[in-house]
C-alpha cells in the first residue's frame, strides 16, 4: 500500500506545481476605480551630416489615468485622461520644453508655446475608449470631437516656413485617433487575454508614428513565472519602418527612412488580479540612414537612436 501511495503523492504534487505555473493574463479592472500610470523615457539621437555628428537628447514623461465605466463580454468602456505630457529636448545645447502644465499660446512665435497649448488642451479633455481584454484600444468614441476642441484655432498659428509646417503637422498628429490609440496602448496593450503557462509566448503587432515616421513594432512576450499575484514577463520587440511608410515632407525636402530597423528588450511585472503592469524597464536601439532630397539636391544621413524607458503604476 505504501508503494502505491507514494507515487500517487508524487503525481498530485507534480500536478499542483504545474497549476502554479499557469495564470490568467487579461484586463480585470474594478468599475469606477481610477488607475494612474507613469512613463519616463530618455532618448539620444545621433545624426551625421556631412561627416559632422549632431546629438539630440530628450526626456519624455507621460502620466495617464484610466477608469473603467462599463463592460461587455468583448470590451470595456473606459475614461482615459493624459494628466501630464512633458518633453524636454536638448539639441546641441539648445533646450526646448513642451509641457501640458502651462497654457501656452497658439499665436506665439515660439514652437514650444504652441505645442504646450495643444498638450494643455489635450490634458483637460477626457477620451472615452473601448479597450478589449488584451488591453488593446479598439475605438475612441469621441475621436472626431476631440480634434475640434484641441485644434479649434490652429489657423491662428503665426509660425511660418518649415517650422510652422512642422508644428501644425505635429499638433494634428498628436490628436489623431491612431496616435491617441498608440499612446494609450503604451500603458495597456501587452496581455494575451487568456490563461498562459510558464514559458508560453504571444506576439502583439502595433503601428505608431514617431517624429513623422511610421514604424511597425512586433513584440513577443514570454511568461517567465509567478511570485504570488505577480507575473514576470520578458518582452522583445522588432522595429522597422512600415511597409506603407509615407515620406516626411519638410521645408520643400522629402525625407525617406525605409531602412530604419531596431530592437527593444524589456522586463515587466504584471498584477494578475487586475492585468495591470506594475513596473517595466526597457532599452531600445534603432539605426538606419535617412534619404533627404529636394530639387537639385540629395544626401544620405546616418541616424542612431538609443533609449531607455520605465513604466509603472502610481499607487
Amino acid at each position: 500500500m505504501k508503494k502505491l501511495l507514494f507515487p500517487v503523492i508524487i503525481i498530485l504534487f507534480s500536478v499542483a506545481l504545474n497549476a502554479q505555473e499557469k495564470t490568467g493574463l487579461r484586463m480585470n479592472l474594478e468599475k469606477n476605480k481610477v488607475y494612474r500610470f507613469r512613463s519616463a523615457s530618455e532618448q539620444t539621437v545621433t545624426q551625421t551630416i556631412n561627416g559632422v555628428q549632431q546629438t539630440t537628447e530628450s526626456k519624455v514623461t507621460y502620466i495617464m489615468s484610466l477608469k473603467m465605466l462599463d463592460a461587455t463580454p468583448e470590451f470595456m468602456v473606459t475614461e482615459v485622461r493624459f494628466d501630464t505630457l512633458l518633453t524636454n529636448t536638448n539639441t546641441m545645447g539648445k533646450v526646448v520644453t513642451v509641457s501640458s502644465a502651462v497654457e501656452g499660446d497658439i499665436t506665439s512665435s515660439e514652437s514650444a508655446d504652441v505645442l504646450s497649448c495643444v498638450m494643455n488642451r489635450l490634458s483637460k479633455n477626457a477620451l472615452y475608449v473601448k479597450i478589449d481584454y488584451t488591453g488593446k484600444p479598439v475605438e475612441i468614441v469621441n475621436a472626431r470631437l476631440l480634434p475640434q476642441i484641441v485644434l479649434k484655432d490652429t489657423a491662428g498659428i503665426t509660425l511660418q516656413g518649415p517650422t510652422g509646417q512642422a508644428v501644425k503637422r505635429q499638433a494634428a498628429e498628436t490628436v489623431s485617433e491612431n496616435n491617441l490609440k498608440a499612446m494609450i496602448a503604451m500603458f495597456t496593450h501587452y496581455l494575451p487575454g487568456k490563461e498562459v503557462s510558464k514559458g508560453e509566448e504571444w506576439t502583439i503587432v502595433q503601428q505608431m508614428t514617431s517624429g513623422g515616421m511610421m514604424l511597425d513594432i512586433a513584440t513577443t512576450y514570454r511568461f517567465d513565472g509567478l511570485d504570488g499575484d505577480r507575473a514576470g514577463i520578458t518582452a522583445e520587440s522588432a522595429i522597422k519602418a512600415s511597409d506603407n511608410a509615407v515620406p516626411i515632407e519638410s521645408g520643400g525636402a522629402t525625407v525617406t527612412y525605409t531602412d530604419l530597423k531596431g530592437m527593444s528588450k524589456a522586463n515587466m511585472v504584471i498584477d494578475t488580479l487586475t492585468g495591470l503592469r506594475i513596473e517595466e524597464t526597457g532599452k531600445t536601439h534603432i539605426s538606419g540612414t535617412l534619404g533627404i532630397s529636394a530639387p537639385g539636391f540629395s544626401m544620405q544621413m546616418p541616424m542612431d537612436i538609443n533609449g531607455e524607458t520605465k513604466i509603472g503604476i502610481i499607487q
